[in-house]
């Protein structure tokens, strides 16, 4: 071969762009902000491998709990958006940084909405051994305990918490709210009979339900759950009102600046796992929907964009701030 062909055809392949691997090439990281146990943090462990089949790698899950979410979306803010660390975003993180705006992370601005995974309403649930059995007779007894009643959530500015503001905004009540380190000690916050009564959301309530733990008296769902057709909504127990209208949702969120087509394989993985049966039965057995909220990414993101203006409504009107 010619020396000089040689040299110059060495050059012009050193100066082609490498191609760039397809994602994903190894193990996806999804941070989790929930306590292990807890319900959204099982519902993730139990997509997990479905949604990992879907991507071609294996999903590892690590949590990473503390200041009701603050954490978690803080860490996976400042992570490399290139699509293998994820954050489990759900309107907790909307709610608190109304609630501090301050923060050192905006939901908004600092990720962008793949899609989601489930969708879930609040449960009003009292120990199985209270005397309760309605939400008026849990209203007539909180109004005789003025002062002496508490209420739990997994943390200030939860669902749970707002979903607890609510109720007592609306039914005129003095009670404490005590914020627990997570979701998962819920349970046995309210059979210790530390508090009264508590929000969790579904996929944490309904199996305590199931097992006779605890006793549901309320959804904060538009309807009925099919898996607590007794249990009345919430808004059908206070009269109607727009505001007892609360339902819960976590999916996938990736650093501001993840790629499109980054995006785009993940939201794929994730509507081939709201679709499979063996997931939607786990999920609909703890009172979840599986469900990505949209049919794209930019539809997700416009929806969380919208809870966001919601959620402000509420925080506003039930008077909640990070100190209740």
């Amino acid at each position: 071969m010619d020396r000089r062909f040689f040299c110059l055809a060495a050059m012009a392949s050193a100066t082609l762009p490498t191609r760039a691997a397809a994602y994903p090439d190894k193990p996806v990281r999804v941070i989790s902000a929930y306590a292990a146990g807890g319900g959204p943090d099982v519902q993730l462990r139990q997509a997990g491998p479905a949604l990992g089949a879907a991507l071609g790698q294996p999903i590892v899950v690590e949590n990473k709990v503390g200041a009701a979410g603050v954490l978690a979306a803080q860490y996976v803010a400042q992570q490399p958006p290139d699509g293998y660390t994820l954050l489990m975003g759900s309107n907790t993180h909307l709610i608190q940084k109304v609630l501090q705006p301050s923060l050192k992370f905006d939901p908004i601005a600092d990720f962008a909405p793949i899609g989601n995974l489930a969708a879930s309403p609040t449960v009003l649930v009292v120990s199985a051994e209270s005397p309760w059995k309605s939400v008026a007779e849990l209203v007539a007894a909180m109004k005789a305990r003025t002062g002496s009643a508490n209420y739990s959530s997994g943390g200030l500015g939860t669902s749970a918490h707002l979903a607890g503001a609510t109720l007592v905004s609306l039914a005129g009540l003095k009670v404490t709210h005590i914020p627990l380190k997570g979701s998962v000690e819920i349970p046995l916050s309210l059979l210790r009979g530390d508090t009264q009564f508590a929000f969790p959301v579904a996929g944490t309530g309904v199996p305590q339900v199931a097992a006779g733990k605890l006793r549901a008296l309320a959804v904060t769902s538009r309807k009925r759950l099919p898996q607590l057709p007794e249990v009345p909504t919430l808004q059908e127990a206070l009269g109607g009102n727009e505001l007892a209208v609360q339902e819960s949702w976590f999916g996938l969120w990736a650093p501001a600046a993840t790629p499109s087509p980054v995006r785009d394989s993940v939201f794929s993985a994730l509507r081939r796992t709201v679709a499979d049966p063996a997931v939607r039965s786990a999920f609909e057995a703890a009172g979840n929907e599986a469900t990505t909220l949209g049919d794209s990414p930019q539809a997700f993101s416009d929806f969380v964009r919208s809870e966001q203006r919601k959620w402000t409504e509420i925080v506003r009107l039930t008077g909640v701030t990070i100190n209740t």
